[in-house]
């Protein structure tokens, strides 16, 4: 069975929750990535900000990026699995939050993240089906 290590993509960017989604939406565009974590004043990490976020959550909703901060959108403890989780933890972990991308901590800190892209290339089609039907159904 592999490790969240085997599945996962490396080298975690994060943005302050001070900073400004125009900065964030920057950051994405430049390492070809579609969530960053969150980081309060002190480190600690208070969410995750998705592509997707800043366009549903504050664009559409009228609001101008370069005034809004990560801090502002970002919701909740972001979730999360440790490092030497083996793989079935992460799908289930993404299945049951219906999630389509998962922090990977090691002590504490951002090792990685689990997407829809890496499960795709590494679980055997009959558990892609099922990962895919808990996130997306009822949407």
């Amino acid at each position: 069975m592999s490790t969240v290590r085997d599945l996962m993509t490396p080298d975690v960017r994060s943005i302050p929750a001070s900073e400004t989604l125009d900065r964030a939406a920057q950051l994405m565009r430049e390492h070809h990535i579609g969530a960053l974590p969150v980081r309060g004043a002190d480190g600690s990490l208070t969410g995750i900000v998705t592509d997707r976020d800043i366009i549903v959550k504050c664009v559409a909703a009228g609001h101008d990026p370069a005034k809004t901060t990560a801090g502002e959108l970002a919701e909740g403890d972001p979730v999360s699995v440790d490092v030497s989780a083996d793989s079935d933890e992460a799908v289930r972990v993404m299945s049951d939050a219906r999630i389509r991308r998962l922090l990977v901590l090691d002590g504490g800190e951002p090792v990685g993240m689990v997407t829809e892209a890496d499960l795709a290339r590494a679980l055997p089609s009959d558990q892609l089906v099922a990962f895919v039907s808990a996130v997306y159904a009822g949407r």
